[in-house]
């Protein structure tokens, strides 16, 4: 088996447990191949003690190199990994070293564990779905998918109006602080951190969350991800900030952008017995509670 490692400096409490993943993977004589830059990382931590089989730095790179992608870090990291294996259909799972970790959620205490589970093939495979991105009017250089969301937010103090339709009809113009389209994985993100609903990773929407609406009658809502988005954004500045998961960028206010959800999915590991629901439980302290 080929294994793709992608990942973030990481604290010196989960430096054993790193190292330990790495003495695993060559006792079970894995192909490793290491994102150059955090390659350096551990090398520089005296992490890394035997030279891997390769080192990758961009999508193409990749290429006939994983069987599977580790990401190693929080949840954020694993959406940049995302960003490298992009269409090629190579199956993502994440060791949390980072905080929340709804995405990776493979605990940095449970490697060896959860590892021996996926060599033995006892996991499923999560099949997410990714928004895409068309700006009309100009362009945007790199990946232009969102696992988790997209969102055009006000770039200096004044609101901003984002005007919305679904497929080609009118909804409505928000005046707010921004907007975010959030696929089902994005569910428990930023869009969970303004109100919006929940989602199970297999259900087929989009959610439209408003970020501070100047308008007590408008909350998030959920639209079947067959819809095409369409967003013009007027701006006192004349330009706001546009977000692809983690990337950000600056757009003219003469912009507008098409969403729609992208005609290829990411793949992630579920190891069997974690279900999605333990997760929100874990992750959200749901039933803390001396009554349960």
């Amino acid at each position: 088996m080929q294994v793709a490692i992608y990942g973030r400096p990481f604290s010196r409490d989960s430096e054993g447990n790193i190292a330990n993943l790495f003495n695993f993977l060559r006792k079970e004589g894995i192909e490793v191949f290491i994102y150059k830059p955090f390659a350096d990382f551990l090398k520089a931590k005296n992490i890394l003690k035997n030279k891997p089989d390769g080192f990758f730095n961009t999508h193409e790179d990749i290429i006939g190199h994983a069987d599977i992608m580790v990401s190693i870090g929080g949840d954020g990291t694993f959406l940049e990994s995302v960003s490298v294996v992009q269409d090629y259909g190579i199956p993502i799972v994440g060791i949390n070293t980072g905080r929340l970790g709804f995405l990776a959620d493979i605990p940095s205490d449970q490697i060896e564990t959860s590892l021996t589970a996926i060599f033995n093939k006892e996991y499923t495979i999560e099949n997410r779905s990714l928004v895409t991105l068309e700006p009309v009017g100009s362009k945007i250089d790199g990946f232009c998918c969102a696992l988790n969301e997209v969102s055009v937010q006000k770039q200096h103090a004044s609101m901003i109006t984002i005007h919305t339709y679904l497929n080609d009809i009118y909804l409505t113009s928000y005046w707010a602080d921004g907007l975010i389209i959030s696929t089902p994985t994005g569910s428990t993100a930023y869009s969970m951190s303004v109100g919006g609903p929940i989602l199970t990773p297999d259900s087929s929407n989009f959610i439209i969350s408003p970020m501070s609406p100047h308008n007590l009658t408008i909350r998030p809502l959920v639209v079947p991800d067959t819809n095409n988005i369409r967003i013009e954004v007027e701006s006192r500045e004349k330009s706001y900030l546009l977000t692809l998961d983690s990337r950000t960028y600056v757009l003219d206010g003469k912009v507008s952008l098409l969403l729609r959800k992208a005609d290829f999915s990411i793949k992630t590991l579920r190891i069997k017995g974690a279900a999605f629901y333990n997760t929100l439980r874990n992750k959200l302290m749901w039933g803390v509670d001396k009554r349960n």
